[in-house]
């Protein structure tokens, strides 16, 4: 009896650890979109403002075609500015074309690339170079002293220059990232969607909060993709990528993303390659999903996605689509975009140079005082980058018209132990005080770096609000004695000008004061004055008036 309750006791667990075990994975189906991984027509690209001293343009077309495709193209280039067309496929490829006299075409000494009935054959160039974007934009820089654009297309059908310029506004450097093709307005390209066989599930279970999404990408055995890019448009995200192999997958933007794979994994802005983690030739779902959950030591994941491409080259998106639908666009100018990846940097303000004292982004900083900044990176799978700071900045927010200030700094020493992919400096905010603003955006321009090499630029950004400096006590005394001081002496130098320039002895003041028109003093009391003068006194006056009124007679006579 004891014996049969422990053996349904035990079906029982068998049971729900299966179901929970069953819970963790999911079967994929194929469905018209997927929300969270999905195939982009944006592939590796530049575009630039380079142009050659005798004013051509360089421009790359790297095509690519799926083994079920025509593997023709229509090459339409009678208006085109002039300019070097350098072109590479790997497919047995045919093209017809419409040159003029200003386009020179370079195609490699052992292409499989044909321009049957070309009536131009002498603007067509046979010579070696490397096929790889990275190798053939340096062989380009190197001949004509730089690249004006690099665009990758899969499944080119007509390709039309639209007459203009090729260049764009900005930097003239080729840098590998991410163009959409329709930006390049000084081209019509018209290609044929490949036949790509997309599965995807998810289990539908809750992330726990201290846990990342964990998105799951299975290449299939059967497909002939080798080369896989990955943009991945979410942060702080896992990520695990399975494919046959030979595959390499090449990351265009390296976010706040923990990586693996049982492939290699190209960081694509630092030229840099992490090996393989795991080992699994299997492709099935089950056995995709369970080795991803081990090896991050997760409860769940947020997709899977199985994908069988039939072009060798294929270019995913990682993240939330907003909008599934396909939006066509017309090829007319547009601004320039950004195109360099976002870098997974931080910055973090202290109040002291021992960073013990974090900064709230809501505290008011004094212009008088140092502030200290940490800026870190987060981690990019076993790559160790180093940071290195280009330049800061200070922006006026809220305020009109917008004042920008550069923003020296100062390196701070740090130990290998304390700053572990992350770099410390001070800045002094002394420029700040005679401006009205009291809100800025603090920017630096950085570059992350793995021994030697360099990425992009980059930027970091972190809000700081600052406030005038008050006035001390001891500064409110000083002034006070002061002001004291200068009253002293003024009463002491009237003193003694009153001194030096004294009035004579027996002036009568108020007397004279009433004589002076204006005179504050001619309103003083006067001395009551006799009305009934003596005999003596009226015969000295009217001698004297007599005396005085005769003179003028006499004068006249």
């Amino acid at each position: 009896m004891m014996g049969g309750h422990v053996v349904r006791a035990a079906l029982l667990l068998c049971i729900a650890a299966a179901a929970c075990a069953s819970s963790q994975t999911c079967d994929p189906i194929k469905a018209s979109v997927n929300p969270w991984v999905y195939v982009s027509d944006i592939l590796i690209d530049c575009w630039t403002s380079f142009i050659t001293e005798d004013k051509a343009e360089v421009h790359i077309l790297d095509l690519n075609f799926g083994p079920k495709d025509a593997k023709m193209f229509f090459l339409k280039m009678a208006n085109a500015q002039p300019m070097n067309l350098i072109i590479t496929t790997p497919n047995m490829t045919y093209s017809l074309c419409e040159l003029n006299a200003d386009v020179n075409i370079y195609i490699n000494n052992d292409s499989t690339l044909n321009f049957p009935g070309n009536q131009n054959s002498s603007n067509i160039h046979n010579q070696y170079f490397p096929t790889r974007p990275e190798e053939l934009v340096k062989w380009a820089t190197q001949k004509f002293g730089g690249v004006t654009s690099f665009t990758t297309i899969s499944n080119l059908r007509t390709m039309t220059s639209t007459g203009t310029k090729g260049t764009k506004s900005g930097s003239s450097s080729c840098i590998l990232g991410t163009e959409d093709v329709s930006q390049k307005h000084f081209m019509e390209i018209k290609t044929e969607t490949g036949t790509s066989l997309v599965k995807s599930c998810s289990p539908h279970s809750k992330i726990l909060n201290n846990e990342r999404e964990l998105h799951i990408i299975n290449v299939l055995e059967t497909s002939t993709t080798r080369n896989v890019s990955v943009r991945i448009d979410t942060k702080e995200t896992s990520v695990f990528f399975r494919g046959p192999r030979g595959t390499t997958w090449t990351l265009i933007n390296p976010q706040l993303t923990q990586l693996a794979s049982n492939n290699d994994i190209r960081l694509l802005p630092f030229e840099h390659t992490l090996p393989p983690v795991v080992t699994l030739d299997s492709d099935h779902a089950e056995d995709v999903q369970r080795k991803a959950l081990n090896h991050f030591n997760a409860t769940t994941f947020t997709s899977y996605t199985e994908i069988t491409p039939e072009i060798s080259v294929v270019e995913l998106v990682v993240g939330k689509k907003e909008n599934p639908a396909v939006v066509e666009t017309s090829p007319a100018p547009v601004a320039p975009i950004a195109t360099n990846a976002p870098l997974p940097l931080t910055m973090q303000l202290h109040t002291s140079p021992d960073y013990r004292s974090p900064l709230d982004p809501a505290t008011k900083v004094q212009s008088d005082k140092r502030i200290y900044a940490e800026i870190s990176v987060s981690t990019l799978g076993g790559l160790i980058l180093t940071i290195k700071v280009i330049s800061c900045s200070v922006r006026s927010m809220g305020s009109c018209p917008v004042i920008m200030r550069p923003l020296s700094f100062k390196p701070e020493a740090c130990s290998s132990n304390s700053c572990v992919k992350s770099t410390r400096l001070s800045f002094s905010l002394d420029q700040l005080q005679e401006l009205t603003s009291t809100t800025w955006d603090l920017e630096c321009s950085v570059k992350l770096c793995h021994s030697e090499i360099c990425g992009p630029e980059g930027r970091v950004k972190r809000n700081l609000e600052v406030t005038q400096p008050s006035l001390q006590p001891p500064s409110v005394l000083g002034i006070a004695f002061g002001g004291f001081l200068i009253g002293v002496l003024l009463i002491g130098a009237l003193w003694f000008i009153k001194i030096k320039t004294g009035y004579p002895t027996g002036l009568d003041i108020s007397s004279t004061a009433a004589n002076l028109p204006g005179c504050p003093c001619s309103g003083a009391k006067r001395q009551p004055v006799s009305t009934n003068p003596s005999p003596s006194e009226n015969s000295s006056a009217n001698a004297s008036i007599g005396s005085t009124q005769s003179t003028p007679t006499s004068s006249m006579a």
